[in-house]
Formats: structure tokens, C-alpha cells, sequence
């Protein structure tokens, strides 16, 4: 059975992420940790979703059936227990959440001692245990052998400090008025409290969870929600996260939600002007802009691309020594400050940014004009693969010959195939578009 997509394991709660699975795969990836097992705890969190209940039970149940103590924080932002993982000394971290996905969906996240999400190859270990029934039942404890569990509610003032200390120190954000939309998500105690005790006049919303309205027509994914408040306001900026505070969508003065691309550009030459930047050069994914990587080329700035998914923009970090870089969706990581991408952490690196330019933020962010790019999503019924399908590689190369740039995949955790197409000519980009959308409509 596959398991884990791009980020995890995510499905829908109580069909594909069931009670039973959850315990099975709470018992594997405990056999899993246990080989280099120091301490004996793993630490759980999870967002706001009412199935996190169901799931947080079922991997307790399962960690402590292998012998794990289990300490419980609660609602906390993805990057929290990235951090957390490794100041309270855990084997393991474990978040709940299907990040930007509706509240019926939920998801599993798996970060080793260090706080770090797990390769390819350990998450292929998890799964070969997963599958060995015999296996599962003979490791499971018995007696004083049994795990225990234990919830703490107030580690989150050490991630606040945490994500506070990366804001510099002669800095303040007294007179900035922020719009935070919280995405009724794990951010909802932690972001205002940040930007409030930073100085800032912090306008908060969608921080009221229920366990139904996570992502629910706010957050991230309906930025132009914050930038009407924005102007109403006449707040200096907005800044929307996700319902697990990992992801970052920043809308200027005037109510204009700005690019991925754009930010990535403005935060890696400000780095680089601030001699912050490791190896001059950061990792963007496929999906980026080629008007990011030509910006940053100007400013004699390489510009490295990775597989779509944060782990992989991180894993091109590593590989090089670098210490930025980021996906157009808003995953921005800065790894001298968070393990992954963290919503917050970036945010207070544009206000930083913003402080210290005094300028506004549409002034910051809005380096360079983007290229016209077309992404589309369309459901498809089977992943057939690509390479199979009959008139793809010609159309595909007609694409090239005529300047642009198409990027066609799989999504990790939906039945959705999704398309990008780039280039210079919007004319030429819409029509082909068409082109290649009722290619696939008419074959998958």
C-alpha cells in the first residue's frame, strides 16, 4: 500500500486515513525510530481539524503499543514541531494536518530528532514495515513495556521566543499595521501574539477554529479576502498563512497579493545585500518563474531548481550548503531560523525587510515583472503515465520550439493532473493552454 505522497501521508480523514491505518502506521514508523532511539519520546501536534481528535488518539494508541512515551501539545504550527523536535530532545515529531486541504481531509508528518522531514528512503522503510503484518504484532509491548503519554499546553512560548529572535534585534514594528488571517488554522494563538509583542497593530482574522472552517474561504488559499480588509483598514500590509502555518501569501498596501516569485526575488537580494546569503545562490522548484531566475542572474545571484515540494527545496538547500529558498506557493525557508518552511518566520523577514527599506511593501516586493504563466488543475479519473500517452512529446515540442516553458505532473495527493505553461507571448501561452488541456481531457 503507498503511503506517503510529496508531504507525507495525506488522505481523506476516516476513509483513506482511518483510525486503523493511523494505528498501523504509528506502530511502523515506531519500529522505524526506535533504531536510533535516545530518549524514548516522540512528540505529537497537530492543527485544527476535528478528525486530528480520531488521528492524535489512533497514533498514541499505536507509538505506545511499541513501547513510546508520547508527549501531546496540541494545536500548533507545522514548523513548531519542527522546532520542538529537536529543543525538547524527541526521537521524532509527528504533525497532524493536511496543511491548505479542506477539513475533511487530514494528513501525517513525519520529522526526525533533528527536526528534519524524513528522505524518501525512510519514509519506503515505514512502508515496508507498514506491510508486514507478522512483524507489527510481534513487536508490540506488553506489560511495564508499554509506552505512556502525557499532553503539555505550554511549549508554545518556546517556539514564540523561538521565531522572535529571528527578527533583528535593533528593529521594531512599532507603527506597522498588519491584516493576520490565521486560516482558522494552528497559527491562531502564535501569529498575533508574535507581531503584537513585536511592537506591531495587529488586525487579526479567521482565528476563531471550529474544526470544520480550517482553509475555509480564507488563509492562503482567498488572499484577496485579507487584501479588502487591507484596504479598509489602510493596513501597511496583509499576510495570509495556511491552516498549519507553513506557507506564506503577503498582500501589499494597496490590496494587490504579491507573487511567490516576486518574494522569493526580493527576500534573496535582500539577504544577499545584508551578506546573509550562504553560497550566493538559492533553490526555487521548476514551477518558479524563468523572470526570477533571470532577476536573480542580474544581480549575480545562481538560481537552482528543484522538485516540486518544500522537502526537495530543502534537500537542494542541504546539498549545496544554502540557506534559502522557497516555492511560488509560499513555502519560504530560511534554515538558519526554521527546519522548514515557516509562514511566520518569513513574515517577519518581509517586515524586517520593509523596516529597514522604508519603503512600502509594494514597493519591496515588486522587483520585477513575471512572464506570463498559466497553471491549470484539471481531475482526471486514472493516472495514466505521461510517457504513454500518444501525441504528448510532439505537442510538447512544438511548446519548445515556439519559446516556452511547460511543466506537466501528477499532483502528490489529489487525483489532479496539473499543467504549467510560461513564455513571453500571453497570446501564445492562453492558446496552447486550450491546446493541452483538451489534450488531456480527452485522454485521462
Amino acid at each position: 500500500m503507498k503511503l506517503f505522497g510529496t508531504d507525507g501521508v495525506r488522505g481523506k480523514a476516516g476513509e483513506f486515513l482511518d483510525a486503523i491505518t493511523t494505528i498501523k502506521l504509528a506502530m511502523a514508523a515506531g519500529i522505524f525510530f526506535r533504531k536510533h532511539s535516545t530518549t524514548n519520546k516522540i512528540l505529537v501536534g497537530k492543527d485544527t481539524r476535528r478528525s486530528g481528535y480520531m488521528i492524535e488518539n489512533a497514533l498514541v494508541s499505536g507509538l505506545t503499543a511499541v513501547g513510546y512515551d508520547v508527549i501531546q501539545i496540541g494545536p500548533m504550527p507545522t514548523p513548531a514541531i519542527a522546532y520542538l523536535t529537536e529543543s525538547m530532545r524527541c526521537d521524532a515529531g509527528i504533525m497532524i494536518s493536511a496543511s491548505h486541504n479542506p477539513y475533511d481531509d487530514n494528513g501525517i508528518k513525519f520529522f526526525d530528532n533533528h527536526g528534519n522531514k524524513l528522505s524518501s528512503k525512510c519514509e519506503a522503510e515505514i512502508e515496508e514495515i507498514f506491510a508486514n503484518k507478522e512483524y507489527l504484532n510481534s513487536q508490540q509491548k506488553t506489560g511495564k513495556s508499554i509506552g505512556s503519554s502525557k499532553r503539555i499546553d505550554d511549549v508554545i512560548g518556546r517556539y514564540i521566543v523561538s521565531i522572535k529572535s529571528s527578527f533583528p534585534k535593533d528593529l521594531t514594528l512599532q507603527g506597522i499595521r498588519i491584516v493576520l488571517d490565521c486560516a482558522n488554522g494552528a497559527a491562531y494563538k502564535v501569529g498575533p501574539t508574535i507581531l503584537e509583542e513585536l511592537g506591531a497593530e495587529v488586525i487579526t482574522i479567521n482565528n476563531s477554529p471550529n474544526g470544520y472552517n480550517i482553509n475555509d474561504d480564507c488563509g492562503a488559499l482567498h488572499p484577496k479576502n485579507v487584501g479588502k480588509i487591507v484596504l479598509e483598514t489602510r493596513a501597511d500590509i496583509g499576510i495570509a498563512l495556511d491552516g498549519d502555518a507553513d506557507r506564506l501569501v503577503v498582500i501589499d498596501e494597496n490590496g494587490d497579493v504579491v507573487s511567490g516569485d516576486k518574494l522569493i526575488g526580493a527576500l534573496c537580494t535582500y539577504l544577499s545585500e545584508e551578506n546573509l546569503l550562504a553560497g550566493n545562490a538559492c533553490v526555487a522548484t521548476v514551477m518558479s518563474n524563468q523572470a526570477l531566475e533571470d532577476y536573480l542572474a542580474k544581480h549575480n545571484i545562481e538560481l537552482q531548481r528543484s522538485d516540486v515540494g518544500d522537502k526537495y527545496v530543502l534537500e537542494g538547500m542541504k546539498n549545496c550548503c544554502l540557506n534559502f529558498g522557497g516555492e511560488q506557493s509560499g513555502h519560504i525557508i530560511f534554515s538558519d531560523v526554521a527546519k522548514t518552511g515557516d509562514g511566520l518566520a518569513s513574515a517577519l523577514q518581509v517586515l524586517a525587510m520593509m523596516v529597514k527599506s522604508k519603503k512600502k511593501a509594494s514597493e519591496v516586493l515588486n522587483p520585477f515583472d513575471l512572464y506570463p504563466q498559466v497553471l491549470k488543475n484539471i481531475i482526471v479519473s486514472e493516472k495514466k503515465p505521461l510517457s504513454k500517452l500518444e501525441g504528448l512529446k510532439q505537442l510538447q515540442d512544438e511548446i519548445k520550439s515556439n519559446g516556452m516553458r511547460d511543466l506537466i505532473r501528477y499532483s502528490g495527493t489529489e487525483k489532479k493532473l496539473r499543467i504549467l505553461l510560461e513564455g513571453k507571448d500571453k497570446k501564445l501561452v492562453d492558446e496552447y493552454m486550450q491546446k493541452l488541456v483538451e489534450f488531456f481531457k480527452d485522454r485521462l
